[in-house]
């Protein structure tokens, strides 16, 4: 739709207001979808022309469009999936828009810019400054970078980085804003296919042959190739002319995947995360709206990308929690990515060995595709599995290494083969105690126990980020030398696996302990040529990483996640323990997983060992079915916050009370009541839980019944839909 110069056109803009507003379009006219410049107030913001204007407002009032951008208008597809996201969502549409707009720059106009890359030549004098300057720099893998980017990695100022221009370590040049992508060829041989990937392979090609939306999910067992099987549907999505989407869970699995993709297609594909520099965002953003983008790596909120023809999108490990965003816009990226290809006709592959419930039944009922890799690529075999069972070995108090996972580790280390020995804990220890007065050091702002970070000297709050030195005196009784770390964590265990094994090379991969994602990816990278006999991790390790030389996986504590009253606890339990135990063995040599566990007869445990999944999801899905629970039925959390305590129970209260609009659909409504975690940040949070059959239009009478109450200043209210954890 065209609208010619003052012409009244609605633009939603990404300020938090609940309507479009009416401007009159520039000289020169313009489209719907265009991006464009309007004055608000003083200021000027960005925004979509949405449609034609409301005419609601006094016409002499109304102020014009001041440009339209220099980018490809946004496609109807894009704005039809964020007008359905929002609905699903019950996100104001301000906030969807913002989530397709975080580009550095939007509006500025094409134009060169400075960068600096490494030179040949050498200060004659290397200071402590200029070194940390080199290493950011190399940390870049030879990407250049801007300036203000190299002063912020380096923490130097700016004139250390002109000295080293002028000595010739650093170059300056000068290059366009936004490049188009190397191109990749989809044509260049992959490697050899066994006939069971040929076979699942041939299921993937042949829907993006239909260019018609479809989804698969692509179930194989750890180290069965199923990225060689998807990257199949790539080439195929890049040969038709098509782009295509991966998501990946975490940051630290790109590096590899990257490096596969580059053999592949002969070129590294467009890469959208929070470990990328600005200039780079911008260009992906730019380069993907132009079609100069035609293969995207990214994290979930490449879902929001200005795609011009998308035609696949993969969701490997689709399973993992971290897809669903928990601040800000609540969203499944799995569920997102299966109606962004809904609406683009595209195909989507949800991979992994431990699928989601929710995919797993979807499947079940016919409404995605399955394809199962049953075996490990190669000469690879699948672990041995056992449990150790904890009540029979002699471990002294204040360890959590058995006997008989030392022996297995020692082992391990006499034939020069890597041990993993993972617990999902990060930090030292997850609580420190006065052992005078029995008081828990707590975060000041939030009802959570501050846990111990000894190799960065800090206590540090796990909710809000909040740090402080780690206290000589109890803060309550202020006795000395009474304070007693109290738990395991990552560090703590690392500490007694050094002295279980002084000569062995220890690593410990946890999210905290690396000040970037670059030095986190190269760790792992050195990990997997063998630069360490034990790595020590958190579930970060269990995310897809390939580490040629382990053969042996102790999980410290396997009832961890088995405590609690989550709805999903055994489901990820299971995920994350089989997930885990498929990193050993992945190459020719045989790996083994031990589980320590108090409770080997648990039937999660059981299933674990055993391998029977397909019984498992269906012990779990029948429990769920019987009570309602999703994917059986559907399911929103409240979420009220506020400083004041009584100010956000009285409207909880009051939701509860008028909860018409809900039991109109069959809904019902639990609460309030405080949330497991019921302050963070300083402001207080209480929780309101729903459930509905399966087939009702929730959000709708969600929309009703939230609409009845009006929130202050400093009291939120946020819904979320399906959620994935009640913290």
């Amino acid at each position: 739709m065209r609208f010619e110069a003052g012409d009244l056109v609605a633009v939603l803009t990404t300020q938090p207001l609940d309507r479009t507003l009416d401007y009159r379009a520039p000289e020169g006219g313009c489209v719907q979808g265009d991006f464009v410049e309007v004055p608000l107030g003083p200021r000027k913001v960005i925004g979509v022309v949405w449609g034609p204007g409301q005419g609601d407002w006094d016409p002499a009032k109304l102020r014009r469009v001041l440009r339209v951008l220099d980018t490809p208008p946004m496609r109807d597809e894009m704005r039809a999936f964020l007008t359905r996201a929002a609905r699903y969502t019950l996100t104001p549409m301000p906030a969807m828009l913002r989530l397709a707009t975080r580009a550095p720059g939007l509006g500025d106009a094409p134009s060169m810019r400075k960068v600096l890359v490494a030179g040949e030549g050498e200060p004659a004098r290397m200071t402590e400054a200029r070194m940390r300057v080199m290493d950011a720099l190399a940390a870049y893998g030879g990407a250049p970078v801007t300036q203000a980017e190299l002063v912020e990695a380096a923490g130097v100022s700016a004139s250390v980085i002109k000295g080293l221009v002028a000595a010739g370590a650093i170059h300056e040049q000068d290059t366009p804003r936004d490049l188009p992508y190397p191109p990749l060829d989809p044509a260049r041989p992959g490697k050899p296919l066994t006939p069971e990937q040929e076979a699942a392979a041939g299921h993937l090609l042949h829907g993006i042959e239909a260019e018609a939306y479809g989804t698969t999910l692509l179930k194989g067992v750890t180290g069965s190739g199923k990225t060689e099987v998807y990257l199949e549907a790539v080439a195929a999505c890049l040969a038709k002319g098509r782009q295509a989407l991966v998501l990946l869970p975490e940051i630290a699995l790109s590096a590899e995947f990257l490096t596969r993709v580059e053999g592949r297609f002969g070129a590294r594909p467009a890469e959208w995360h929070s470990g990328v520099t600005m200039t780079e965002r911008r260009r992906c953003w730019r380069m993907v709206a132009e079609g100069g983008a035609r293969f995207v790596v990214g994290a979930r909120s490449a879902l929001f990308l200005p795609f011009q023809d998308l035609g696949l999108i993969v969701v490997d490990e689709e399973h993992d929690t971290s897809y669903k965003q928990e601040e800000g816009v609540l969203y499944n990226a799995r569920d997102m990515a299966v109606l962004r290809a809904s609406l683009a006709s595209a195909q989507v592959v949800l991979a992994s060995a431990t699928p989601s419930l929710e995919s797993w039944a979807n499947a079940e009922a016919g409404k995605y595709l399955r394809v199962d890799l049953g075996a490990r690529f190669g000469a690879a075999e699948l672990p041995e599995m056992a449990a150790i069972d904890m009540r029979a070995e002699e471990v002294p108090f204040g360890r959590w290494l058995s006997p008989s996972l030392k022996r297995a580790v020692t082992a391990r280390l006499e034939a020069g083969e890597q041990s993993l020995l993972f617990l999902n804990r990060r930090g030292y220890a997850p609580v420190t105690l006065c052992r005078a007065c029995g008081h828990q050091i707590g975060c000041e702002t939030c009802d959570a126990r501050m846990v111990e970070h000894r190799f960065q000297k800090r206590l540090m709050c796990h909710q809000c980020g909040a740090t402080r030195a780690i206290p000589e005196a109890c803060p309550s009784c202020e006795a000395e030398g009474k304070l007693a770390a109290v738990g395991p964590g990552v560090e703590r265990l690392a500490e007694e696996a050094a002295e279980a094994f002084p000569d062995a090379r220890i690593a410990v991969l946890s999210s905290d302990l690396f000040g970037s994602a670059r030095a986190l990816k190269a760790q792992i990278v050195e990990i997997a040529e063998g630069a360490a006999d034990i790595i020590i991790g958190t579930q970060l390790v269990a995310k897809g990483h390939n580490f040629p030389l382990l053969t042996l996986v102790g999980v410290i504590d396997a009832d961890l996640g088995l405590q609690g009253s989550d709805l999903r606890a055994a489901e990820r339990t299971f995920q994350l323990m089989r997930q885990v135990a498929g990193r050993a063995g992945r190459a020719e040599k045989r790996g083994e997983a031990l589980l320590q566990t108090y409770q080997p007869d648990h039937p999660v445990i059981r299933a674990i060992l055993t391998g029977d999944e397909e019984a498992f999801w269906r012990a779990e899905a029948g429990e769920r079915h019987a009570a309602g629970m999703p994917p059986y039925g559907r399911m929103a959390g409240i979420i009220l916050s506020s400083p004041d305590l009584q100010e956000v129970f009285d409207l909880g209260n009051a939701l509860a009370r008028n909860h018409a609009p809900l039991s109109e659909v069959g809904a019902m409504v639990y609460g309030p009541a405080p949330a497991p975690i019921a302050r963070i940040r300083g402001r207080h949070r209480v929780r309101l839980l729903v459930t509905a059959p399966k087939g009702v239009a929730l959000q709708d009478a969600l929309a009703r019944w939230v609409g009845q109450v009006k929130t202050g200043p400093n009291l939120r209210l946020a819904v979320d839909i399906d959620p994935q954890s009640f913290f």
